[in-house]
Formats: C-alpha cells, sequence, structure tokens
C-alpha cells in the first residue's frame, strides 16, 4: 500500500480536517489544530514530499522524518501539521486491520469513556442555572472559567467576585458532581495563587492553566502553594515539552492536545509518562469531531486517563460525521469502528468552508487598554 494523495478541509466553526488517500483505495483522516488554519493547513502540504508514495503503515518512522527533518523543530504549526498527518495513517492501519486503534495500542481498559461539559453565564446566577442543566443531561463533572481578564496584580474584589460564581455552581449541583476551572493562563503566579485560595472551599476537582505554560518553575511554585490539583498540558508539544513539567511537579493532570501534541500516539505516550509521575491524562479538546475521536481511542487504553473534553454538542460531530458519537449518562462508549472508527461527511466539509477569522486572543483590559492574557 502507498500514499497518493494528502487533502485538507478547512471548515467552520474552526476545524482543519486531513484525508489521506492510498492505492488501495483505503482514506484516513484526522484532525490539526484549528487556530491560524490556513498557515497549518499550507504546513500540512509542505509534507506532501515526504509521505507521498510511501509505505502509510510505517507510522512512526514517518513521525520521525517529519519532527527531525526539520532544523527547526516543533512549535504549534509544524506539530498541529504533523499531528493531523500521523492520526490519518493510525486510521488507514485500523481500517486495512479492521480493527480500532485502540486495540493497536494493547487493548481497551474500560468500556466507556468519561465526558465533561460547560456551563455557561457570566452571574453566578445564570452559571447556577446552566450547570443544573448540564447535570440534568447525565453528565457528572463540568468545566468553566470564572473570571475575564485579570491584571498581574488585581484587586480582591474581582477574587470575591470569581469565587462567587464557583460558589453558586457548586451550591447547584451538589457534592457529587465533579466542578472543574480553566484559569486559561490569564493570572500571574501571584493571583492564581490568591484565586485557588478562595475557591478551594468549593472543592474543584483541578485547576486548569493556572499560569501560562512559558514558566514551568512558575507553575511549580503555584502548584507547591495550592491543595488543588494543577492541570496543564494544551500549549505543550510532544513528550520533551512535558517532561519538566512532570519532573518538577508541576502538575497532576497533564492535557495534551491529539492535534498539536504530535498526534495519537505521542498522546498516549504523555500519559504513559505521566503514569510513571501518578499523574493523570486527560485530553484536550475544545475542537471537531475528528480530534474526539482520535482522543477517544487513547482514552480507552491508557490506565491514568481522567476525563475528556469536547464541544457540547457540536464537537460529536451532528451533521460532520455520518455517525455522530452519543453521550449517554455523561458517557461515551469505547469505539468499535475500524480505525478511528467514524467517517466524515466530504459534501458536508464542502458546503461548509471555513471563513478568515481574527485572533481570538487579542483583548484589552477595559481600564488601560493595555493587553490581556486570553
Amino acid at each position: 500500500m502507498k500514499i497518493t494523495q494528502i487533502s485538507t478541509y478547512l471548515t467552520e466553526p474552526r476545524w482543519v480536517f486531513v484525508k489521506v488517500s492510498t492505492d488501495e483505495g483505503i482514506e484516513g483522516w484526522g484532525e490539526c489544530l484549528g487556530d491560524k488554519a490556513f498557515v497549518v493547513a499550507e504546513a500540512v502540504r509542505s509534507y506532501e514530499h515526504a509521505l507521498i508514495g510511501q509505505d502509510p503503515f510505517r507510522i512512526t518512522h514517518h513521525w520521525q522524518s517529519l519532527y527531525r527533518g526539520a532544523f527547526w523543530r516543533g512549535g504549534p504549526i509544524l506539530c498541529a501539521a504533523i499531528s493531523g498527518l500521523e492520526m490519518a495513517l493510525w486510521d488507514i492501519l485500523g481500517k486495512a486491520l479492521n480493527v480500532p486503534v485502540w486495540q493497536l495500542l494493547g487493548g481497551a481498559v474500560r468500556d466507556r469513556i468519561r465526558m465533561y461539559s460547560r456551563p455557561h453565564g457570566a452571574t453566578p446566577e445564570q452559571l447556577a442555572k446552566s450547570a443544573k442543566d448540564v447535570v440534568a443531561r447525565g453528565y457528572t463533572a463540568m468545566k468553566f472559567c470564572p473570571f475575564e481578564k485579570v491584571h498581574v496584580l488585581d484587586h480582591y474584589q474581582l477574587v470575591e467576585e470569581a469565587a462567587a460564581r464557583v460558589q453558586a455552581v457548586r451550591e447547584a449541583v451538589g457534592d457529587s458532581i465533579d466542578i472543574l476551572l480553566d484559569f486559561h493562563g490569564r493570572v500571574s503566579p501571584a493571583m492564581a495563587v490568591l484565586m485557588e485560595e478562595a475557591m478551594r472551599p468549593y472543592h474543584p476537582l483541578f485547576i486548569e492553566e493556572p499560569v501560562l505554560p512559558e514558566n514551568v518553575d512558575a507553575l511549580a511554585r503555584v502548584a507547591a502553594q495550592c491543595k488543588t490539583p494543577i492541570a496543564t498540558g494544551e500549549r505543550l508539544f510532544t513528550r520533551w515539552g512535558f517532561r519538566e513539567v512532570l519532573e518538577k511537579g508541576a502538575a497532576a493532570v497533564l492535557q495534551p492536545d491529539p492535534c498539536i501534541c504530535g498526534g495519537l500516539w505521542e498522546t498516549r505516550q504523555i500519559g504513559s509518562m505521566a503514569e510513571v509521575y501518578y499523574a493523570a491524562l486527560a485530553p484536550h479538546n475544545p475542537y471537531g469531531p475528528l480530534n474526539l475521536a482520535a482522543s477517544l481511542q487513547v482514552d480507552a487504553c491508557t490506565p491514568n486517563f481522567l476525563v475528556q473534553e469536547f464541544v457540547d454538542s457540536i464537537g460529536l460531530g451532528a451533521g460532520v460525521l455520518k455517525q455522530p458519537f452519543i453521550v449517554e449518562n455523561g458517557y461515551i462508549a469505547v469505539p468499535q469502528g475500524p480505525g478511528l472508527g467514524v467517517e466524515p461527511d466530504e459534501e458536508w466539509l464542502r458546503m461548509h468552508p471555513l471563513k478568515p477569522k481574527p485572533d481570538p486572543g487579542r483583548w484589552f483590559h477595559e481600564d488601560d487598554g493595555s493587553m490581556a492574557d486570553w
């Protein structure tokens, strides 16, 4: 079997899908990071010379070739392109052997995969109402960010207001529901510690990205001062990006994103690294249903898997996939189809082309007009 063609589909709302075709008619699908979508798609095309005419089953060899063949390794654009291509190769292999990818990675260690959703709202009352709706739909875990823009050092009223939102959600859902807090790297280490202290009485399952991932020592200092477990990883790439986080005890939960960290197998290997440090794996995925499909394959066969992110409900693939995913009582059953277990509707992809969009992270403090972290 040889690779004959690589195609990209850029679709709304911000998805980059990759299709790898072969001379035996088997096609594999993957998904790349949707931010900077047009740049990522060009990066995918830049790898055609290394893959067309090659055996798609040599997945690790191709990953090494694409990653190590560039003098300037890593980064979000190249890793996103490699990730989508790597997923597609696993999809081809699974289809050729007529088994799910998780079977090729050692077999399933669970029967179903726990999912979490999101409450929405700006006020405590709005969040509490939305949180009850999430529970009514069967979810036992939910994640939200309880604040917006925060200065490097900010007034304590902002901390109290954020804590009040968390308190409202906790009181609305009770103690049997897990609350996950996403700080989104918006705060400094000093503010992160104040925020965690104020929200600790409401027992979050974890706090995600209390600070930006660029300085692991800062993240480790925050983790050492907090009792709430710390999660990070959506903006880290490959095993090498996670090594220092684990070595310095900076996080109890790792959140690699399969569509940017290096792909499906890279995500699984990061999970194995985490297992050695008694840390959990909770793959990041606010993107499309193919990235969810890849995440589920990893979740199925990873012993230290915790919980899976997705965008409710568009991320399940309604209209996009010929057979969308179904969440029942907060879980998705381990996929049984070959490869990634899903097939996109190419007509839908063609009918919903992505339009150019501004960067979502450009926002500014109202009081002085300075840039704020998003």
